[in-house]
């Protein structure tokens, strides 16, 4: 056993931890997991329990599909790589505790298919400008209460409470119950409330480093799911869930910092031409990162004109209308926010994304478009994004310079899920482009997205 594992071990059995929850994000952003004994975490060889490489191409109705020749290949294992620094002890589930895990081949390089490792590399890429990236995630979700014939309805119904807490949006207890726990879990978590949407609640954790906000991102998620199903409901993330409601998005912020953590997206009072670089990068590989930011059919049900998601590939100042908005601070607040992303992304893999087009823009010093004034919904002079998951796909298909850098076998499994979604949905619902909300989708990504 490793150092780092055996050192966890200790560390673990001085907490009073005695069960290891192994978690980690396949790609299409499902928590896959295993619960390690940690009295025989010393057991425990490369880096972690093995797994089949057939969970990258599973769906979430039990599907095994073949992308990146996982299937022809046999099915071949893929060894999880425990993240030891990122155990967090649940405080709901006592004597256990989540971990983070990458993963590698049997050979021991690192999986090309693993979402986590992916953004690991894209850090280093900026790490060898002398960059480090920061984000800072903000998701909303719903809670649901179950239904005895089976399926979901809002917990609560009366509209009008955006930014308010308290018993008139919390009557039951259950979201300050799962605000204390969160907090326990010691994630980073500062804040919450009831969002616009009845049933709706969005919960903030603070900005970092991006390999580790996303850790903490995952691990809200997951904990988020868990400690609502536990009484009794169910929470989702699903990015239009009703049809009646708004949707629930998945907001980046980002940075970056040197090496003594100085924010270098600000001039002065102006943004950086290193801002403004990244700012064109995304811009340029908006609609191939569209696929990523808005990964389901029912993702594409929020966006479009006049709903206070992104609609055209653009950019502005305090613009809630652009799909990229730059916050008024200045200073060491300097930052980018990205508002495409969807409730259902997946945090690593989105976050990868957007930084390597950002990076992309670094390197080759592109210029950023105007920005958007006003309204900009309206403004025909900026391109409409993909507004279907199919054409998201064929954007990024079409993205050779993104594939790239993004790795070709994790593009495609991510496709070949994601056409194969589009088949399924196709096949079962008579109007595949009606803007209401199916029971498909509400089978396919209300639990497990």
């Amino acid at each position: 056993m490793s150092h780092s594992l055996s050192a966890l071990q200790s560390e673990l059995l001085s907490a009073k931890i005695d069960v290891l929850r192994v978690i980690y994000a396949d790609i299409i952003g499902t928590v896959r997991s295993k619960d390690l004994l940690v009295s025989e975490l010393d057991k425990i060889s490369h880096g972690g329990p093995a797994f089949c490489q057939g969970v990258w191409v599973t769906t979430t109705q039990g599907g095994v599909l073949d992308g990146a020749d996982v299937l022809s290949n046999g099915l071949e294992d893929f060894i999880s790589q425990i993240v030891p620094g990122s155990w967090r002890a649940l405080p709901w589930e006592p004597g256990v505790a989540f971990v983070v895990a990458g993963a590698n081949n049997p050979d021991g390089q690192p999986s090309p298919l693993s979402p986590r490792v992916l953004l690991e590399r894209i850090v280093g890429e900026y790490a060898k400008l002398g960059y480090t990236p920061l984000v800072g995630p903000e998701l909303e979700f719903y809670i649901a209460d179950r239904n005895p014939e089976g399926g979901f309805s809002r917990a609560l119904t009366q509209p009008g409470r955006v930014y308010t807490t308290g018993a008139t949006v919390d009557p039951k207890g259950t979201f300050l119950h799962l605000l204390r726990m969160l907090d326990q879990l010691r994630i980073g978590v500062f804040a919450g409330n009831h969002e616009f949407s009845p049933s709706q609640y969005e919960i903030n954790i603070w900005h970092g480093e991006a390999l580790d906000a996303c850790d903490r991102a995952f691990m809200l998620k997951a904990g988020v799911k868990d400690v609502i199903a536990r009484v009794g409901q169910a929470a989702t993330f699903a990015g239009k869930p009703w049809s009646d409601e708004g949707g629930s998005g998945f907001h980046l912020h980002m940075s970056l910092v040197d090496a003594k953590g100085e924010n270098l997206m600000h001039d002065g009072d102006k943004l950086s031409a290193l801002a403004q670089h990244m700012i064109a990068g995304i811009v340029e590989h908006a609609a191939a990162l569209t696929a990523f930011c808005n990964p389901t059919i029912n993702a594409f049900k929020r966006l479009g004109p006049d709903t206070l998601a992104p609609y055209r590939a653009n950019w502005g100042y305090d613009n809630r209308s652009a799909m990229l908005r730059v916050p008024p601070e200045r200073g060491g607040g300097t930052r980018l926010e990205m508002r495409l992303g969807d409730g259902a992304a997946n945090a690593y893999l989105m976050t990868a994304a957007l930084l390597a087009a950002g990076l992309d823009g670094i390197r080759r010093q592109l210029a950023a478009p105007p920005a958007a004034v006003g309204y900009s919904y309206e403004d025909e002079s900026q391109a409409v994004l993909p507004m279907s998951l199919g054409e998201a796909l064929d954007a990024l298909r079409a993205d050779s310079a993104l594939i790239e850098l993004l790795g070709g076998d994790l593009v495609n499994v991510f496709e070949v899920m994601k056409r194969d979604e589009i088949e399924r949905y196709a096949a079962e619902v008579p109007d595949p482009t009606t803007r209401d909300v199916t029971p498909w989708e509400v089978r396919e990504y209300f639990l497990d997205l």
